[in-house]
């Protein structure tokens, strides 16, 4: 019976739907984005971060930590805003 109430409380802190904002992984998103007016700078990085795993992190902390505090009370981390929209029409 231990075993079951344990597994419960597993499965209740799991399967909650705690979707959200997403704020750690798209403040790096934008400040990669802002980085640089060449856009190659800015493709370094991205890999850099995928390589060395950066976004994978900020949005597993989005996903446990932080939109699970905002289900629960506040999101510490502040709007980052939208993604700059004359991203992709910025010339080499």
């Amino acid at each position: 019976m231990k075993q079951l109430l344990i597994a419960g409380l597993c499965a209740a802190g799991l399967f909650t739907s705690c979707l959200g904002p997403n704020r750690a992984h798209d403040s790096i998103t934008n400040w990669n984005a802002n980085l640089s007016e060449q856009h190659w700078v800015g493709e370094v990085v991205f890999i850099g971060f995928h390589i060395i795993p950066v976004y994978q992190f900020a949005y597993l902390g989005d996903i446990v930590i932080f939109n699970t505090m905002g289900y629960w009370g506040e999101n510490p981390l502040k709007d980052p805003g939208a993604f700059p929209e004359d991203f992709h029409s910025k010339k080499d």
